[in-house]
């Protein structure tokens, strides 16, 4: 194939997931934005989980709440439960792979608190759990999803799906999707 045609074939996929995807997410995503301002504002926090590329995905964001996104204001309450390779590490061993998010939200989350799991596929089993496991203690359990929304549909509310099969464009939308929460986010707070 002829790279110039491989590079504008890209971008136009890429543009079309765009129009979709803001279309497909603009309710759940006003939802999510309103109920994490809610939940920092009156001291929760969020919490994300994924793996593979939404792993980094959740790091990503975690990270802009924390430190900052476009603007410095206060440092907002913000978790990327896939950084703690100790705990990662002993609950895959001690009780299975499936478990290691589950385990976190157990522990660390809070009746109010947001948690986001990020799932291309939205079948990814220890993002399922972990969303089970948001729900028991109160959290709010929302996720970023593709495709269909698989098995994430009636388990996180707000979900959002990316309308679309190729996991790299949903990766990108995602992360648009997470900008534009930040974006919201950090604008309640300076």
């Amino acid at each position: 194939m002829d790279l110039n045609a491989l590079i504008d074939g890209e971008f136009a996929e890429h543009a079309g997931i765009v129009e979709a995807t803001r279309q497909a997410v603009r309710q759940p995503l006003a939802k999510l934005a309103q109920a994490c301002v809610t939940s920092l504002k009156t001291g929760g926090k969020i919490l994300f989980c994924g793996n593979g590329g939404s792993a980094a995905d959740a790091q990503h964001l975690s990270t802009e709440l924390v430190v900052r996104y476009r603007q410095n204001r206060p440092a907002l309450a913000s978790i990327a439960l896939t950084t703690d390779t100790s705990l990662l590490t002993a609950a895959a061993n001690d009780f299975s792979f499936d478990e290691v998010f589950s385990r976190q939200v157990e522990g660390l989350a809070r009746p109010g608190d947001i948690f986001i799991g990020i799932s291309t596929s939205g079948n990814s089993p220890n993002v399922l759990k972990a969303l089970e496991a948001a729900r028991k203690v109160g959290a709010v359990p929302a996720g970023f999803s593709g495709r269909d929304g698989g098995k994430m549909v009636g388990l996180a509310d707000p979900l959002l799906i990316v309308p679309c099969d190729v996991t790299a464009r949903i990766q990108e939308m995602h992360i648009l999707i997470g900008h534009i929460l930040c974006d919201h986010i950090e604008r309640s707070f300076v």
